[in-house]
């Protein structure tokens, strides 16, 4: 076999291995490749996270929170928004291209012996989350925090056994995937919850809440619930985000600076706070069989958590989240107007942006800039927008599987009115016309555009407008 030697052919072989959303649902692959490496997941401790929206930013709210304490941490995020290299991360930054491409020079053998043995190659996923976990076990790393990249049963990142699972809101997302009911989707998206661990549960939807509690309860873990076990008690606008009052586990953590806007990132916020929590403090009293129906009727608290012993530092819980940072998630890339880039692809997604754009920002002329998926509901996203945006240019991003934009803005006509609706083919050209449209009326504290619909507009946006690469 040839050996690849830069990044640029190291990631053209990856990609070569398919398109991310095209995959074969099962671990078998991947164990296999773990099974040869010597089980790299296993050498750290891992906190899982899963659900439909809020899984990047709170995962990078933990690591920031336990690289605060001390700890050398690993980060899987997924999917990149300017490099793949983005994906893996330790102590707070994307792992280097030499670092990178050392990486999938140790795994290549492997990756050739795996192949062979299967019907279906190891998939584009599949190879850079052995790589993650390769590169954490050499590093080494004290802690993975580890995001789902789509699911979680069948999720390559499943291996791994996590010691803290979280899941954050779970809605209607991946149809095609992960089934059409709110129950299918949790029920996929509730094995990462293993016997032992600690599932952190961010506010849930009814059918969501009760599917994940029952395997709680099969598995033996332990519990922590948004709004029972923890949760924001209080929140307030601030320059450049919000400051919040969070119920942790084990004690109150007051006057927290969080430079991310929106309710959802505040509960975001309490969630990796508890996720925290746990991994430092270990587990609590698990749940048992008998305790079902007081779960299902919401008169049970779950585990016990002991008070004020195992509450972490205050100090250093208001330097972490001062410092926690989500590119690509209402975030502000220019002034003058002003220019947020947002990676909301799906409808509840996009109903928390709008609730925040609306809260947060004192926008009196937002035009938006969409470029979408056109496997996702793309009329529910641009449901959502229509109240708050003044016009809307619709474009299309990178990907293969964006919408041409012609159809969406034949699709967009019929939700805002034709007159409100312009369309590019490019999305340089779209952020042009957009930034033209919002200065329109020379109001320019008041004015704003909003660039969204996909991660892949996201990070094809902030290249565009040229954002520095952050972890």
């Amino acid at each position: 076999m040839k050996e690849l030697s830069d990044y640029p052919a190291v990631e053209a072989a990856i990609m070569a291995r398919g398109v991310e959303w095209d995959f074969d649902p099962t671990l078998d692959r991947i164990g296999d490749l773990m099974d040869v490496l010597g089980e790299p997941q296993h050498a750290y401790p891992v906190i899982h996270v899963t659900g439909t929206n809020g899984k990047s930013s709170t995962s990078r709210m933990i690591a920031t929170l336990l690289g605060e304490r001390g700890l050398r941490v690993g980060l899987v995020t997924s999917p990149h928004l300017t490099t793949m290299r983005e994906r893996i991360s330790i102590d707070g930054q994307p792992v280097s291209e030499e670092r990178f491409v050392e990486t999938y020079q140790d795994l290549a053998p492997y990756l050739e012996m795996i192949d062979a043995k299967h019907r279906l190659n190891l998939s584009f996923f599949e190879v850079l989350t052995a790589m993650a976990f390769a590169a954490f076990a050499d590093a080494p790393v004290d802690v993975a925090v580890v995001e789902v990249g789509m699911g979680g049963s069948t999720d390559a990142t499943n291996v791994a056994d996590g010691s803290v699972a979280v899941v954050t809101p779970i809605g209607l997302d991946h149809l095609n995937y992960l089934g059409g009911t709110i129950e299918e989707i949790a029920a996929i998206k509730a094995g990462i919850i293993k016997p032992g661990a600690i599932a952190v549960l961010g506010r849930q939807p009814a059918e969501a809440a009760e599917v994940l509690m029952r395997r709680v309860v099969e598995t033996g873990a332990a519990v922590a619930r948004e709004g029972v076990e923890f949760g924001v008690l209080h929140r307030d606008l601030a320059v450049g985000g919000q400051i919040l009052r969070l119920q942790g586990l084990h004690g109150v953590y007051d006057e927290v600076f969080l430079k991310l806007f929106g309710e959802h990132q505040a509960s975001n916020a309490a969630c990796a706070l508890a996720a925290v929590e746990a991994f430092a403090s270990g587990a609590p009293t698990a749940l048992g069989e008998a305790d079902m129906d007081d779960i299902t009727r919401g008169t049970l608290s779950g585990g016990e958590f002991h008070g004020a012993e195992g509450q972490l530092d205050p100090g250093l819980v208001r330097a972490g989240f001062a410092t926690a940072s989500s590119p690509g998630r209402l975030e502000v890339v220019r002034t003058g107007p002003t220019v947020l880039v947002d990676a909301a692809h799906n409808p509840s997604g996009m109903a928390a942006s709008v609730e925040t754009v609306t809260e947060a920002f004192g926008f009196t002329r937002l035009v938006g800039v969409v470029a979408a998926a056109s496997d996702k509901d793309v009329a529910g996203l641009l449901e959502e927008l229509e109240p708050v945006l003044t016009e809307l240019v619709v474009t299309r991003n990178s990907s293969p599987r964006s919408m041409g934009a012609d159809e969406l803005g034949e699709l967009a006509g019929g939700i805002f009115g034709a007159e409100r609706v312009h369309v590019e083919d490019r999305l340089d050209d779209a952020i042009d016309r957009a930034i033209a449209l919002a200065e329109e009326t020379g109001e320019f504290q008041g004015a704003g555009v909003l660039i969204t619909g996909s991660v892949v507009t996201a990070g094809d946006a902030r290249t565009l407008l040229r954002v520095e690469e952050r972890p």
